[in-house]
């Protein structure tokens, strides 16, 4: 692999957006240039503007007393309202990736109509789950006839919180953050009568993320209420044999585990959490190491097989599941901000090249829901306003987020390069562009173009890729730098019209 990084002067301008993520640019500052990631999310956009809101918000709008403007979709009855949640995010993911006016038009009107319903509810609830007053009265109560009769609801309102937050994190919408709160007070008043034997059966029905919620309301208003209630989601039976290095996944719900982890890594970095990280890094390394195939994805059925059972992998027609693969690059972007180890990159490019990329037709922008690894098999995708399983969701946000780890920094010094992907980095706050020209894995090259606006000096980090074990080079005009030298990262210390390089191990 060979690295080409040249020097130049330039001016101009960005903007930014407030962030969760202490690491990571803020997509409008990644542009991804020509090639296969940029097709995939732009495909997206289209395809996203072809769904209909109102029947998306139907749910929302039954649940709240308000008259609907549309039926709902009959797909997945008792799940109603979770795509809805999904589509919230992805269209602030996208408008932050794209600037397309029309995602952020639909946005303010959604977020809009879910606030009418919150209001409506009057307690701070915003979800579809059938039977929600009824349901969640009970549950607060300890009462789990109807909780254990309907379709994992805390599975369901997790994509609505997570709506609310992307829509402020992506593209600015306080009200939507402020939503994103009361909506939260209103999850602890439903869990603040329930003790830990209560919470413990409860955790054991699939609950989505909704430690990393609370974690993420704990970063935003600093009340230590929010950060307690994320450790009280920690579902003991998988935290603590994961905390204590046991690996009890055979035969689980994969999708199930994996977003419990992501809170782990969340409570890990926001409190100091030593056994929290523990447990989320065990998980990563039993999962990426140990329990996932060549495209980097993860289960058969949507569960984690035993080692004695693998070669269901080649017999089954249910491969990995799309969803758990979006699950555990947050969990590995999560926990590279701890401790940015090149292992982590490496699994993140092998699962969104192999599996994340591929799952979106390449045509009509369908959603692919398992990815079989049968031989000769088949995929089936989502059509427009009819498919609406669970990794429709997950697969309308994936396409807009391929510039969200291809570069990330620490502070105003270091510079991470992650990923070889044809992208435009504008790192505002240290006035300096830099363009990515790649046509890998077409091609086993890169070429770094940075723009200093004015002199000043950082620290560049280049990832050698794991699978490069020969001819490995780095060049800065012209001149050979780290021939053969593969340490897992080269770091190029840029100051002004110079460059200095000095090997360094990062993982």
């Amino acid at each position: 692999m060979t690295l080409l990084i040249a020097l130049a002067i330039t001016f101009g301008s960005a903007t930014a957006q407030d962030k969760l993520y202490h690491n990571t640019f803020n997509l409008n500052q990644v542009e991804l240039l020509d090639g296969p990631f940029k097709h995939a999310m732009d495909l997206n956009t289209k395809v996203l503007l072809e769904y209909d809101t109102d029947r998306l918000l139907a749910p929302f709008l039954k649940e709240a007393g308000l008259p609907k403007k549309a039926e709902y979709f009959p797909n997945w009855a008792g799940l109603d309202g979770h795509v809805g949640g999904h589509y919230v995010s992805a269209l602030a993911i996208h408008y932050a990736a794209t600037g397309n006016k029309e995602c952020y038009d639909r946005l303010v009107y959604m977020i809009d109509e879910l606030e009418r319903c919150q209001i409506a509810n009057g307690n701070g609830y915003i979800g579809g789950v059938p039977n929600s007053k009824q349901l969640w009265e009970n549950l607060k109560k300890g009462d789990f006839g109807l909780f254990r009769g309907a379709w994992v609801p805390w599975y369901n309102v997790h994509k609505m919180y997570a709506g609310l937050r992307d829509a402020w994190q992506y593209a600015g919408i306080e009200k939507a953050k402020d939503m994103f709160i009361k909506f939260c007070d209103w999850g602890l008043d439903i869990i603040s009568g329930l003790d830990d034997n209560q919470m413990e059966q409860m955790t054991g029905t699939e609950f989505g993320g909704m430690n990393e919620i609370f974690a993420d309301a704990y970063q935003i208003t600093g009340d230590r209420k929010y950060i307690e209630a994320a450790k009280r989601f920690r579902h003991k039976d998988i935290f603590e044999n994961m905390a204590d290095g046991r690996d009890n996944l055979d035969n689980k719900h994969a999708n199930t585990q994996v977003p419990k982890a992501v809170g782990y890594a969340r409570v890990a970095a926001l409190d100091n959490d030593a056994r929290a990280k523990q447990a989320a890094e065990f998980f990563w390394d039993r999962v990426a190491n140990h329990r996932s195939v060549v495209i980097g994805g993860n289960s058969r059925s949507e569960h984690f097989p035993a080692a004695s059972d693998y070669k269901s992998y080649v017999e089954h027609r249910e491969g990995p599941e799309s969803c758990n693969t979006n699950n555990m690059l947050k969990l590995t972007e999560f926990l590279f901000a701890m401790d940015p180890k090149a292992e982590y990159a490496d699994f993140y490019e092998k699962a969104m090249y192999n599996h994340i990329l591929s799952t979106q037709h390449p045509e009509h922008g369908g959603y692919v829901y398992f990815t079989p690894l049968r031989p000769a098999h088949y995929r089936v995708y989502s059509a427009v306003n009819q498919g609406m399983w669970c990794c429709v969701g997950t697969g309308m946000e994936n396409h807009g987020k391929y510039g969200e780890f291809i570069y990330t920094h620490d502070g105003a010094q270091e510079l991470r390069v992650n990923l070889f992907v044809a992208s435009r980095l504008n790192w505002t706050e240290n006035k300096v562009t830099i363009t990515q020209e790649t046509q890998f894995p077409y091609s086993e090259s890169s070429k770094l173009t940075i723009n200093l606006k004015k002199a000043r000096k950082f620290r560049l980090l280049v990832r050698c890729p794991e699978w490069t074990t020969s001819g490995y080079s780095v060049k800065v005009n012209g001149q050979e730098y780290a021939a053969g030298v593969c340490s897992r990262c080269t770091a190029i210390i840029i100051c002004s019209h110079r460059a200095q390089v000095e090997e360094r191990r990062c993982g």
